[in-house]
């Protein structure tokens, strides 16, 4: 059964929302706008999509005065760096953070300019570096009035993910198995979510890793001469095909309905579900995090 969204008012929250360019993001930053929040910051790498959104917001319900577009590339850590450290300086203001953006199911190793494989990078690594970036900040301006919220998004696919600390960069089996590589970083997802939620249990912060539904665009960067049949599997794996919209409400309704209690949990389409049995390895958590932290700082990132 579709969830759905109650009227937010959302003008004392300053928000951060990735990925907002297409998609489920595009919807969301319409949904976000409309409820007039104190600022939607949508960090972006295309200036032409960018501009798009705005006007896409602008004649979807005209409120566009507190949206503001801010450069930002996940395959290039320097610039994740270099957006949250100008957001410190610039608005030291943070309520919400909605980790969205994402790329999936590439049928080959590529890599960044990090010299690191992109899905491992763009799914986990850099946004795992601009929530610790930005950490401080939201601590210091969230409230048992107003607390903070932060969103990871998963794939039902990091069902068949796992944990290979020797091959986290993916470059092994990235091209063979994309489907296990992509489920890997979205497992990476919620097991993130899940120590964070430990992380910052005393700090009026609540996490959330969510599983949004599948619409087109979530396989758009399949290709090769399996596409189809991988992308049945996916399909079957994330759920019936689901509109824009509806993948954006999946998104939002847990993050801001008071019917959810506790932290750290995994949703799928909206209802709370228990995810991959890795994910609730206390170890690996805690491996994964410092793993994840000593590579940000061998890249001088943190």
């Amino acid at each position: 059964m579709p969830v759905k969204l109650d009227k937010l008012d959302l003008s004392k929250y300053v928000i951060i929302l990735t990925g907002s360019t297409d998609g489920i993001g595009k919807e969301m930053a319409r949904i976000l706008a409309g409820f007039n929040p104190k600022r939607l910051v949508l960090p972006a790498r295309n200036k032409e999509k960018a501009n798009n959104l705005l006007e896409y917001i602008k004649s979807s319900n005209e409120h566009v005065n507190n949206v503001e577009i801010w450069e930002m590339d996940l395959a290039d850590l320097q610039s994740v760096k270099d957006f949250a450290n100008k957001f410190i300086k610039e608005v030291g203001e943070l309520h919400i953070l909605i980790n969205n953006a994402g790329v999936g199911l590439q049928g080959q190793v590529i890599k960044t300019k990090d010299n690191l494989e992109i899905q491992f990078q763009v799914n986990h690594l850099a946004q795992f570096l601009l929530a610790l970036l930005l950490l401080d900040t939201m601590k210091k301006s969230v409230s048992a009035e107003l607390p903070g919220k932060i969103a990871l998004l998963s794939s039902n696919v990091h069902k068949v993910g796992e944990i290979d600390f020797d091959n986290l960069n993916l470059e092994k089996g990235a091209y063979w198995n994309p489907l296990k590589s992509y489920g890997n970083t979205k497992l990476m997802n919620v097991i993130i979510a899940k120590e964070l939620s430990r992380l910052v249990q005393n700090e009026n912060i609540t996490t959330y890793s969510i599983h949004p539904g599948i619409i087109q665009t979530n396989i758009g960067h399949l290709n090769g001469a399996f596409a189809n049949f991988l992308a049945k599997i996916f399909i079957k794996l994330s759920g019936s095909e689901i509109s824009a919209e509806q993948g954006a409400t999946n998104v939002l309704y847990p993050i801001f309905s008071l019917e959810n209690k506790g932290t750290g949990k995994y949703y799928n389409e909206g209802i709370e579900e228990e995810p991959n049995t890795i994910a609730n390895d206390q170890e690996i958590a805690k491996k994964l995090w410092d793993v994840s932290k000593q590579i940000l700082k061998d890249h001088e990132m943190i």
